[in-house]
Parts: structure tokens; C-alpha cells; sequence
């Protein structure tokens, strides 16, 4: 309005970040993620949620408070308030995963522009992983080291061969499109990475998992514990209260719980039995895959389930 005096807005800055800047944050052998830029903090957070502009009369405790509700109910938007890019160098079977969350801005490192990144994850003797039995995308467990080695040195003498192949290709003038054809998907990328708070926890739920493959976890937690947790440390408080470590019952296993609980095992058996959690009888029950994953959460909760010693082998 005419008249009027116009407010004068200043950058939200987190000194912490600003430090972090350009700095390397090393992930596997030769990896790493770096911050490039950031965009608000948690009083962005806090700001959106207001709809107001500046601190205003709020206290500390009063933004925490309204943070961990937003987190709570799942009040989404005010999260998407803060932006973030990162730059990072990850193997590109690695990479395959992370790209499939879309809800970021990628550019890529091209190898049609680009000679291909003369660096491969390298995986040590004593961390060549298992399948795992029950979740077919997945490991458990390791092989011995004496066999590591064996397999750790057939590996480097294929990512060798390869990049010589490679190599010469580029020597006798073939394109670097085709030339590129037969590098192995443990060859780094790189990439920016531009992606809201909001989307970014959304990614970090994924692949902070457990299940999630070893290699994108170890990126996941250095972008967790030293990048996240500084730039908006309220908010993550609330994302691992609510989303990260939550522990989910559906309709059909509040009722085993509350039977269990209270040392109701027969009501508790019965309630699996009728829902197909469990067939069988006494000393022949199998087990559901959803079962299998209920029986996780009890373990976390203390509480044992009654047909656990009465499985078929």
C-alpha cells in the first residue's frame, strides 16, 4: 500500500551449514556427498506453517512444539519450505536406486560429453554379502573372507580389464556413447541433487532401513547424522520420533498385541489363526510373510509370539 513502510527480509543462514559447505563428506571407498546449497531451516518450517514472515513472538519451545505436531499429523507442506542440493559421487548401481525417487532435480555427470570417472567401488573380502532368505532383493549375513578374497580379486581384475577396454576404445576414436558400453555398474557417477525437506525424509525413511542395500545406506546415514541433523535439527528430532523409528500396527495385528499384553496366548493364537497370520495346528504351524514381518515388530515391543516354538522346520 501506498505509504506504507516495506519490510526488510534477510536470508535465513544456519552457521553450521554454511561451514559445510564445499565440504566432502566421504561415503564408501571413493565416495562422497557434499553440500552445494541450501534454502531455510526450521523456522522456514515454522514461518510456512504461520503463514507470517520474520520470528515473531514465538519462543523456541513454542516453534519445536508445532514442528512435532506438523510431523505428527502429517502436515506436509510447510516441510517443502526448505530446499537443499547436494553434489554427489555414488556407484551407478547405486545411483540406479536413488535416481527412482523422483521427487528430486537431477543433472547427471554425462558420459556421452564426459570420459566415464576413472573410479569403481572396490567391495573389501569381508563384505561380500549373502541372499537373504526371506526378501529376494535383498542380503543377510556374509561369505567367509578366504572366499572374499578370492572374489575381491576377480573384481578388480574385471574393473581393470574393463577400463582398459574402455580406454582403448577411446584411443582408436570410438564414441564415447558406445565406448562406454561394457563399464561396470560399480564405476562412480556423479550428480547434483536438488530435493525439499519433505521428500528428502521421505528418501531417508527408504533407505535408512534395515532392509535398504548396505551400499545407499551408508549415503543415507551421512546425509542423515551430518547434514539434516544440523541444518534442521528440530525437525529431524520429530522425522525420527514419528516416521523413523515408529513402530506400525495395522487393523488386523492391534488385536495380537493387545491379547499378548495382557498374557492372553491362546486368545492371542486364536486371533492369528482366524486372520491366517499362522495355519496349522500345535507343533505344524507356518507362518504368513506378513506374519514374519509382525513378528519384528513384537520383538521391538518385548512380547513373544505363542506359535514361535511350534513352527515347522
Amino acid at each position: 500500500m501506498e505509504g506504507q513502510k516495506e519490510e526488510r527480509l534477510t536470508r535465513l543462514a544456519v552457521p553450521a551449514m554454511d561451514r559445510l559447505l564445499g565440504q566432502k563428506l566421504p561415503v564408501l571407498d571413493q565416495g562422497f556427498v557434499r553440500v552445494i546449497d541450501y534454502m531455510g531451516s526450521d523456522q522456514s518450517v515454522v514461518q510456512a506453517a504461520r503463514v507470517s514472515y520474520g520470528q515473531g513472538t514465538k519462543t523456541v519451545h513454542d516453534d519445536r512444539e508445532l514442528i512435532r505436531y506438523l510431523m505428527r499429523h502429517d502436515h506436509t507442506s510447510p516441510f517443502e519450505m526448505c530446499e537443499i542440493k547436494l553434489h554427489l559421487r555414488v556407484p551407478m548401481d547405486c545411483w540406479r536406486q536413488w535416481i527412482r525417487h523422483r521427487t528430486a532435480n537431477v543433472n547427471e555427470y554425462s558420459t556421452r560429453y564426459s570420459v566415464a570417472i576413472d573410479a569403481a567401488y572396490a567391495t573389501a573380502p569381508d563384505a561380500w554379502r549373502k541372499q537373504a532368505k526371506r526378501n529376494k532383493q535383498g542380503s543377510e549375513g556374509f561369505l567367509d573372507a578366504s572366499l572374499g578374497e578370492e572374489l575381491s580379486r576377480e573384481e578388480a581384475e574385471l574393473q581393470q580389464r574393463c577400463r582398459q577396454v574402455y580406454n582403448r576404445r577411446l584411443e582408436l576414436g570410438v564414441a564415447r556413447e558406445q565406448a562406454r558400453k561394457e563399464l561396470p555398474l560399480s564405476t562412480y557417477t556423479e550428480a547434483y541433487w536438488k530435493i525439499d525437506l519433505h521428500n528428502l525424509m521421505h528418501f531417508l525413511a527408504l533407505r535408512l532401513d534395515p532392509k535398504a542395500q548396505w551400499e545407499i545406506r551408508c549415503y543415507a546415514e551421512v546425509i542423515a547424522e551430518k547434514i539434516v541433523a544440523v541444518w534442521c535439527p528440530i525437525s529431524w528430532e520429530a522425522f525420527a520420533d514419528y516416521k523413523l523409528k515408529v513402530i506400525k500396527l495395522s487393523a488386523r495385528e492391534q488385536p495380537i498385541v493387545k491379547w499378548l499384553s495382557q498374557g492372553r496366548l491362546r486368545e492371542a493364537l486364536d486371533e492369528a489363526l482366524r486372520i491366517g497370520f499362522v495355519t496349522g495346528q500345535g507343533g505344524k504351524y507356518k507362518r504368513s510373510l506378513e506374519c514374519q514381518e509382525f513378528e519384528d515388530k513384537l520383538a521391538i515391543l518385548g512380547l513373544v509370539p505363542p506359535w514361535q516354538d511350534d513352527l515347522q522346520e
